[in-house]
């Protein structure tokens, strides 16, 4: 495997798990990165660069981020998000990952991409919900540029510098998993 392999590796994770908190906005960094040749896109995907996907994802992505500052449809975004994250979350891995077998490619995408995208997502799904449950939806806003800001941050790191993307990406996944250790019930003995 070479540098630029693994490198490529390591911007599509950090781009799939910052879809795990919005779903547009990695997608709109990537066309954007793609767009100005800051990152070069696998052959099939060179359409995500162009000026009509900028741009449709650049609305997408100012939609998504304010109407999760709308205590409920937040709700209601995380149960559609959540599928549409594994997808996005594949894709951008499938996009980014250079000099790989297509089975490697696909197994990877799916498994590291849609896989860490769907783990945050869900994660935080269930912390807006018991921020909803918890505050009648009071504290939804500063959860929601939380997750914005972290998407952003995650994204940028992702695009500029992969390698500080992944480290990145494991601090999520190892709050993520205590997060959902403290939540989920306990068996009773």
């Amino acid at each position: 495997m070479t540098s630029d392999t693994i490198i490529s590796i390591f911007l599509g994770v950090g781009l799939a798990a910052s879809v795990g908190f919005r779903v547009f906005l990695p997608l709109f960094a990537l066309s954007l990165a793609a767009y100005f040749d800051i990152w070069e896109l696998n052959d099939n995907w060179q359409w995500v660069g162009s000026l009509a996907t900028l741009i449709t994802l650049g609305v997408a992505t100012i939609v998504e981020i304010f109407a999760y500052f709308i205590p409920w449809v937040d709700n209601v975004l995380d149960s559609i998000a959540i599928p549409l994250a594994a997808l996005a979350g594949t894709a951008v891995m499938v996009s980014t990952v250079a000099n790989l077998d297509p089975v490697v490619t696909w197994s990877l995408a799916i498994i590291a991409g849609g896989g860490t995208a769907t783990a945050i997502k869900g994660a935080g799904a269930t912390g807006r919900l018991a921020s909803t449950v918890s505050t009648g939806g009071l504290a939804n806003p500063i959860v929601s540029t939380a997750e914005t800001g972290t998407a952003l941050v995650v994204s940028v790191a992702s695009i500029f510098a992969p390698i500080l993307a992944a480290v990145l990406v494991i601090i999520i996944l190892i709050i993520v998993f205590r997060i959902y250790r403290k939540l989920r019930p306990r068996p009773k003995t």
